[in-house]
C-alpha cells in the first residue's frame, strides 16, 4: 500500500458507522437523506452472521476509508433482486459460497493509492468461502478497474436495484485474491 499513514484493520463499523457513512458521502455521492436511511441499512447488516468490518485510519484515527461485508445468503434483499440477472446469465450459482463486499469505500484524499485493494484484499482474506461477489455501479470507473485487477469478472450488467438511479453490474472473483507482482 503506497499510502504510509493509513493502517489498515479490523474497525467496530457500528461504533464508527457515522464516520464510515461520511467517507461514503464523499466518496459515493449521497444526500444527508441517504445517509440516514443507510445508516440503519448498515447498523441491521452487522448483526448477520459472519458480517465483518476493516477501516483503514490515519494516525490520528481519522476513518480515510472501509469494507463490510458478510457470507451471502440467498434470503436477503439483494440476493433476491440480482438472482434473476444471474439466473438469466447461467451465473446464478455464484450466489452460493460466495462472501457478498457490501460496501467499500475511500476518501477522494486516499484513493489511487493502494487503500482499497488493502481493505477488500484484507477482508476476503479472512473468509473461508471459495469466492466473492459484489455490485458496483455500471459504467467504466476506477473502482470497476480495482475489481478487475483482483479478479472480479462481470456475472451480470444493467442490474436495477428498486430507489438506485443508475444500473448496477454484479461481479465475482475466486479467492483468494491475486496480488499484485
Amino acid at each position: 500500500m503506497d499510502d504510509a499513514d493509513v493502517t489498515i484493520g479490523p474497525v467496530d463499523l457500528a461504533a464508527r458507522v457515522d464516520d464510515a457513512l461520511a467517507v461514503q458521502a464523499i466518496a459515493f455521492g449521497l444526500s444527508e437523506d441517504e445517509i440516514v436511511v443507510r445508516r440503519h441499512i448498515v447498523l441491521r447488516h452487522l448483526l448477520n452472521p459472519g458480517a465483518r468490518a476493516y477501516g483503514a485510519t490515519t494516525a490520528s484515527g481519522a476513518l480515510v476509508g472501509f469494507v463490510y461485508g458478510m457470507p451471502n445468503d440467498r434470503t436477503h434483499w439483494w440476493s433476491g433482486v440480482v438472482e434473476p440477472y444471474l439466473r438469466s446469465n447461467g451465473t446464478v450459482e455464484w450466489l452460493d459460497e460466495s462472501f457478498v463486499i457490501t460496501e467499500l469505500h475511500v476518501h477522494p484524499d486516499h484513493q489511487g493509492r493502494g487503500v482499497g485493494r488493502e481493505l477488500i484484499t484484507t477482508i476476503t482474506d479472512r473468509s473461508d468461502l471459495p469466492r466473492s461477489i459484489l455490485s458496483a455501479i455500471d459504467t467504466e470507473s476506477p473502482a470497476r478497474g480495482l475489481y478487475r485487477s483482483l479478479g472480479y469478472v462481470d456475472l451480470a450488467r444493467q442490474v436495477h436495484f428498486p430507489s438506485a438511479p443508475r444500473p448496477y453490474a454484479v461481479m465475482g472473483a475466486p479467492l483468494p485474491l491475486p496480488r499484485r507482482n
